[in-house]
C-alpha cells in the first residue's frame, strides 16, 4: 500500500502516519527526515543537499525527489510506503507518479487531514504546554510564530497538490478536527474500501 498524507502542520499527519506503520508495517518516508539522513550518510544527493542548506537555499525539487527515489528503492518500501511531507509541489507530484510507473508501481490513495487552520494555533500551543509539563523539549516548529510561518507556506506551496490528486481520484478528505480516535477509524474506512476494489 503506497499512500500520501496531506494536510497543514499541526493536522495530525505524523501521529497518523506513526499508527499506520504499526498496523501495515510499511515505512512512514518524512522528506525532513530523508534529508537529514542522506546528508548524514553522505550519499551523493545527500551532499548536493548539504552544499545547498548550508548556503541557506531551498532544496530543490530535483535533489528531493532524487532522495525519494533512493529511499522507495530499499527493501523496506518495496511493499509500500507513507510520505508525509511529499510532494509539496505539482512537478514534485508530476516526478513521483513517473518514478512509481518505471517501477510498475502507483500511488493507492491520498488522503487529506482538513482541519480548522484558526484553531491549529490553539492545539499547537497547547501541545507545547503538554511537552513543557510532561518534562519533554517543545518541538521548535511548535513555537506560534513559527508555526504561522509555516502555515502561510503550507497555503502557498503545499496546497496545490490538493486539487492536483482530486482531480486523479486519489484523494480522500478526512475531518482531522476529530479525535485522534476518530480520524483513525476514518482512514481505515478509506484504506479498507481500497482493498475492496482490489
Amino acid at each position: 500500500m503506497r499512500l500520501i498524507l496531506v494536510g497543514p502542520p499541526g493536522a495530525g499527519k505524523g501521529t497518523q502516519a506513526a499508527r499506520l506503520v504499526e498496523k501495515y508495517g510499511i515505512p512512514q518516508l518524512s522528506t525532513g527526515d530523508m534529508l537529514r539522513a542522506a546528508v548524514a550518510a553522505r550519499t551523493p544527493i545527500g551532499l548536493k543537499a548539504k552544499e545547498v542548506m548550508d548556503a541557506g537555499g531551498l532544496v530543490s525539487d530535483e535533489i528531493v525527489v532524487g532522495i525519494i527515489r533512493d529511499r522507495i528503492g530499499e527493501d523496506d518500501a518495496k511493499t509500500g510506503f507513507i510520505l508525509d511531507g511529499f510532494p509539496r509541489t505539482i512537478a514534485q507530484a508530476e516526478a513521483l507518479e513517473q518514478m512509481l510507473q518505471a517501477g510498475d508501481q502507483k500511488i493507492d490513495a491520498v488522503i487529506e487531514l482538513r482541519v480548522d487552520q484558526s484553531r491549529l494555533v490553539d492545539r499547537i500551543v497547547k501541545r507545547a504546554e503538554e511537552a513543557k509539563n510532561a518534562g519533554q523539549p517543545v518541538r521548535k516548529d511548535d513555537d506560534p510564530e513559527v508555526f504561522k510561518q509555516r502555515l502561510e507556506a503550507y497555503n502557498r506551496d503545499t496546497a496545490v497538490v490538493v486539487p492536483y490528486y482530486e482531480k486523479t481520484g486519489l484523494l480522500s478528505v478526512i475531518d482531522g478536527m476529530q479525535s485522534i480516535d476518530d480520524v483513525a477509524a476514518s482512514i481505515d474506512s478509506v484504506l479498507q474500501g481500497l482493498d475492496e476494489k482490489v
